[in-house]
Parts: C-alpha cells; structure tokens; sequence
C-alpha cells in the first residue's frame, strides 16, 4: 500500500492506462498513508475519503471504459487552504472567515483538476491568509517538516510540501507571493514551480495582488510539467493571465541544457549570511549542470537589496487586508499578522508609488541580465529548516519572516518563472534547496534543467515520520 501512494502521477496514469493498477486501490493506499503520516506534521486541514473514494470509483469506471476524462484522471491530488474548493469550506487558516457559506465555486485550478479526473483528497494547511514563510495558524495549529518533525516545512505552502514529501498525495497545489512555493519546497525537499505570473488563471485575486502566483509542487519534474499543462488551460474569470498557447510542457522535457548560459550567484550581490553548507550544496548542484554542458560563470544579478520594495507591498497589502476587518475579527487575527498589518498601515502614498518605480528598475534589470545568461542559480533559502512554531530563526526583527528569505520575493517583483530543486542534504539530515531563475514567460526552459538535474541527482523521500507531537 505505502509503495502505490509513492508513485508519481507519471507512473499512475501509464499503469491505468495499461489496467494493471485501479484509482481505488491508489486512493485507498494514499488515504491509509495519511492516516499513517498525517498526525506527525499535520498537512491537512480538511481529508475527504468519502468524496475520495467516490471519485476513484468514477475514475475506475472511465478507465474499464477506455475512456478517461483527462490528463489526470484518478490522481491523488490536494488543494492549498487558499483556493476554493467547491463543497469545502476556504478558510485561508482563518478563524475569521465564516464557514457557513455556499461555497458552490471552483479556482480555475480546482476546476482544471476537476474536469481532467483529479482526485481530490482534501486541502492543506497554510498560515493565516498565507502572510508569512512558515506554515502555523490559529485555526490549524502548527504543520512539521516531514524529515525532522521538530523543525518548520516553510510557508505559506507548507501543508502542501509535507503532503508531497510522505506521498500523501501525487500533485499539490501551491500559492506563492514571496516564496510561499519555494520556501517549503527547499525545507521539505520537494520540487516546486512558481510559473510566470499569469501562466496559471487565479481568481478571485489574491490579496497580494501581482506578486501572486499558483503553480505544482511534486516529487519529480515530470509530474511537474504534466501538472502544469492543466492548470495553464484559460479561465476568463483572471483578465490578466497570459493568452493560453496550448503548449504540453512534457515535450522537450529531456532536451537537456548543453549550451545553456548559467549565472550562479550564492549571495545576489549583497545577502550577507549564507550558511556554508547550503552555499556549498548549491555550488556543488550548479557543477553537476556544468558537467551536463551548461557554461557556467559565478556572477551576480546587479540589483540591490529589494527587501524595502516587497516590504512596501506586501505589509501594504496586510495593512489593508486586517483594516477591513471587524474589531472583532482583528481580535482573533494571528499576532504577527496584526503587528505586520499595523506597520503597513505606516506607508505613505508617496512610498508605495516609490516601490512600484524601484519594482520596474528591478524587473528592467533582471531582462537585461538574461539577455546574456539564459538562467539564474541561487540557494532557494540561505539557511536549513529552523524550530517548528517560530516565524524566524532568530529574534524577530522588523523584516519578521522576510529577512530570512532573501532569495524567494525578489522574484515575485519581477514575476519570472522560478523552481526549487532539491540538492542535497546537510550534516544533520535537513534538505537544502538550488532555485532555478528563468527570463519572464520561459517556464520550459526552467522545467528542462531542473529536470537535467533531477537525472543526474534523483530526489529523495523521507522516512515516514514517528508521531511526536
């Protein structure tokens, strides 16, 4: 049973497709998986076996038939706490969102998923409203990091990566808007996918506005890339996705990356603490693609520290968000975000219009930058998994969790196409994570050398976690 619940979705549907494997036996085994996993890390907030089973048991019907509805048709598939979810309740990790709704409409991803015969096992935690890079909430508590359940999995996607980690399903649906993929990506030791703004539809709009992202998070690239070929399909409810192209991200997926110009950068230019072992793991990771026929040239992106810009926009945007609150709902608002919320309710008119100014400057130098290399390598996080509970790893600052992800939001500014790679292990056991940056709109070009990578140095799955907590 534990074995079916790790295969990718890859392998589920060719082995459906050749009827030597059912979407029931599948869900079965996932669901018993969580049974197993889920009480030591606490990824989900909703499990649905009963809706499970039943669309398994549609699935198998289909494919007796020969007629599968989709790309996706009886994978085990979860939904971050962010998206709507028709028949569940979406409570962004709130206690201040009322349950007792309709709730009678799908994201355009939910839907995308929906339509292509996903199974939908139920939706994963995320901190409140996703504010912050790890994944606590008052309505959910605190989600553990699958290889060391005393250590945090990042946020605000963290439910999702834990779940990915222990097979608790094949595909995840991540959001992100300072690193919210990538972050727990990096700790939990999964592979994660911010596209180009715009590549997926999201509606409604996230708070965060145009730093926002959805996209796959999964065990391989390949999985990765077949996700993403549904979630890219249009939905006229975004007006500012990009026009769909009808392109299948699997094709090309092996064209390696020879001739491929790579910058590597392990500081950006001015991120001053870097531990030695991660930055030593993401430049042992940028030979192997040297190794594979990439150029490769230890050199900056040539902007300055961003932090003040997102800072701007993101504490902005909370400032906004906890201000058309009730007092009372202000009252039951997770405290970091009602502190981050009062100082963004601080910045002038006059300071954000600056942001906007210094987030093109950024964004123009980041297009001149790649019209001479191809990528951008850089440690997703400079610093491995950090105590479960905490939002930073040290005193907490006024940067609060942005000062320990300095290589995540800047790339939300830019809006490019950004994965994490697993790429090795520290000393004691904790995943370290390569972010692969590409020109805005070129996904296939990060997806292809995040899978030449992945060739080269499999990724690895935890041991099922002892139930601590």
């Amino acid at each position: 049973m534990s074995e079916l619940a790790t295969l990718t979705a890859t392998e589920l549907v060719d082995r459906y497709r050749r009827k030597d494997l059912s979407p029931v036996e599948v869900t079965d085994a996932v669901l018993t998986r969580i049974d197993t996993c889920n009480p030591a890390v606490n990824a989900f907030r909703i499990v649905d076996p009963d809706h499970a089973r039943a669309s398994a048991k549609a699935s198998e019907d289909r494919w007796s038939r020969g007629d599968p509805c989709g790309l996706l048709d009886g994978v085990p598939t979860t939904i971050k706490d962010i998206i709507l979810t028709k028949g569940w309740s979406t409570l962004r990790g709130s206690e201040t969102v009322d349950p007792d709704q309709a709730w009678d409409e799908d994201s355009p991803c939910t839907a995308r998923l929906r339509e292509h015969g996903a199974v939908l096992l139920g939706k994963t935690t995320t901190p409140e409203f996703g504010w912050k890079g790890i994944t606590d909430s008052p309505l959910t508590g605190i989600t553990r990091n699958p290889w060391n359940t005393d250590r945090t999995p990042g946020g605000s996607s963290g439910g999702a990566a834990a779940a990915c980690a222990l097979g608790m399903g094949a595909l995840h649906i991540g959001t992100d808007g300072g690193g919210s993929i990538r972050i727990p990506a990096g700790f939990a030791g999964v592979f994660g996918h911010k596209p180009s703004f715009g590549r997926v539809p999201l509606w409604p709009s996230s708070a965060f506005g145009s730093l926002s992202h959805v996209g796959p998070m999964t065990r391989t690239v390949g999985d990765a890339a077949l996700m993403l070929n549904v979630l890219a399909e249009p939905d006229a409810r975004d007006w500012t996705a990009l026009p769909y192209d009808g392109r299948d991200y699997r094709d090309g997926l092996e064209t390696g990356i020879e001739g491929r110009r790579i910058a590597l950068s392990l500081d950006l230019g001015y991120v001053s603490a870097v531990d030695s072992e991660i930055a030593n793991l993401v430049r042992a990771a940028a030979r192997v693609l040297e190794d594979l026929g990439a150029s490769v040239e230890e050199v900056d992106p040539g902007f300055d520290d961003p932090y003040e810009t997102f800072r701007r926009h993101w504490f902005g945007v909370a400032g906004k968000l906890v201000a058309d609150m009730t007092p009372q709902q202000r009252a039951a608002v997770d405290p970091g975000l009602r502190e981050t919320a009062a100082a963004g309710a601080k910045i002038t008119h006059n300071e954000f219009l600056e942001a906007v100014e210094n987030r093109n400057a950024i964004g123009e130098t980041m297009s001149r930058f790649h019209e001479n290399y191809d990528l951008l390598l850089t440690p997703t996080l400079p610093i491995p998994a950090f105590k479960a509970g905490q939002e930073t790893p040290g005193p907490l600052t006024d940067a609060r969790w942005a000062a320990w992800t300095p290589f995540t939001f800047p790339f939300n500014l830019t809006q490019q196409p950004v994965a994490s790679v697993p790429c090795g292990f520290t000393a004691d056991g904790l995943p370290a994570g390569m972010q692969i940056v590409g020109p805005r709109y070129a996904d296939m070009m990060v997806l292809q050398a995040a899978r030449a990578y992945e060739t080269a140095c499999p990724f690895r799955m935890p041991n099922e976690p002892n139930v601590q907590h």
